[in-house]
């Protein structure tokens, strides 16, 4: 039996990390990045880019798990006026460290969904 990408097996047993605490690491390290005003729902209903609460940041990241690798999606609205790639390169660095840091296993992708911007409290689109 293969060992799966979010599991550990341990001479006391298996450990095993759930996708939803993976967002949950992923959205607090997108939090903290340079540039970003927060994350947006995956799917945006009528073309708007609306803002998530911190406690529902999560909902904007996608974990897929397959039998080797870790992919993750991220689904950001970033500040208007700042370089967009560099934001989102940091943003790739960050959320791949915490998680690696946090659960001990490699992450093969990290990929970030601009939704939208934002700039004087208005959402640009």
């Amino acid at each position: 039996m293969s060992e799966q990408p979010n599991q550990r097996l341990m001479p006391m047993g298996k450990i095993e990390v759930a996708p939803r605490a993976i967002a949950t690491i992923a959205a607090q390290a997108v939090g903290q990045s340079y540039g970003v005003v927060g994350m947006a729902p995956s799917s945006l209903a009528q073309g708007v880019a609306m803002v998530l609460r911190q406690a529902d940041a999560h909902k904007g990241v996608a974990v897929r798990i397959s039998d080797t690798t870790i992919t993750i999606d991220l689904y950001v609205i970033l500040e208007y006026g700042t370089r967009l790639a560099e934001v989102a390169r940091n943003v790739q660095e960050n959320v791949r460290y915490a998680v690696e840091q946090a659960i001990g296993m490699p992450v093969a992708q990290v990929n970030v969904r601009i939704q939208g911007l934002r700039s004087n409290d208005a959402v640009v689109k």
